[in-house]
């Protein structure tokens, strides 16, 4: 199994042994890790593995004529079943293409269907400071204990946030996909959904700013709005996700 972090030789491996498979006497160049698995020292590319290797057969050193014998069977196969290729060891040991027995075949195309695309998960953290949540009450430790307590729902643009233990408020998003520059300094708008998520009693007991709510009638122009209980997750992307938006705090 080639790959460019380890490459596997079944035959060294502990699941070789455990299915009765002898030793080959087949030595791949690389640095051993442990039985059977080697850091291949190769660059990163669109090649075999997604290494720089073309010729699977350039990564294997000479074998060992002590154990190898004429006529082992070599298949090579690269961890996502992309790339293959099959060899008998000849009279010289040295090993020779030969056509894939279909019950490898099966082997090569299970390896090939079990390889799913490569996805990008990113996660953004963040705290929320006093004076972000003085913007939602006049007291900012009540904000905190109100989402410790599960009274106010916390979102990163719109997207589910995990929210962390501990004091103050931390939070954790995660996106499939990243818009903007990654810097230490890259921020998403972090926003409080207040009136979708929490009671307006609740919202009087931290000490919000009662006197600027506003009925949702007043806010929409008489447009129907589904209304989201308090805790209740949001389904819906936030403006602030939009295209060349949200480098704000």
């Amino acid at each position: 199994m080639v790959d460019d972090h380890i490459t596997g030789v079944l035959s060294e491996h502990q699941a070789g042994r455990l299915l009765d498979i002898p030793p080959s006497g087949i030595r791949v160049k690389g640095r051993k890790s442990t039985p059977g698995a080697l850091f291949s020292g190769g660059r990163t590319r669109n090649q075999l593995g997604g290494t720089d290797v073309e010729d699977p057969l350039t990564i294997l050193r000479d074998p060992d004529p002590a154990v190898a014998r004429p006529g082992l069977r070599l298949l090579m196969v690269s961890t996502t079943g992309e790339q293959h290729g099959y060899y008998v060891l000849n009279d010289d040991l040295r090993p020779e293409p030969a056509p894939l027995p279909e019950a490898l075949r099966h082997s090569v195309d299970l390896i090939a269907e079990n390889c799913e695309p490569s996805l990008c998960s990113v996660l953004f953290m963040g705290g929320a400071g006093g004076s972000l949540r003085a913007g939602v009450t006049r007291n900012p430790v009540r904000l905190t204990r109100s989402v410790k307590e599960a009274l106010t729902y916390v979102s990163c643009g719109g997207a589910r946030a995990y929210v962390w233990p501990g004091g103050g408020i931390t939070v954790m998003a995660e996106r499939p996909t990243c818009r903007g520059i990654p810097s230490a300094t890259c921020r998403r708008r972090r926003s409080w959904h207040q009136s979708s998520s929490m009671r307006l009693s609740d919202y009087v007991a931290l000490g919000g700013h009662v006197e600027r709510v506003r009925p949702i009638g007043e806010i929409t122009g008489g447009l129907s709005v589904r209304s989201a209980s308090a805790g209740e997750g949001c389904t819906r992307r936030h403006p602030a996700t939009t295209p060349g938006d949200g480098q704000g705090g």
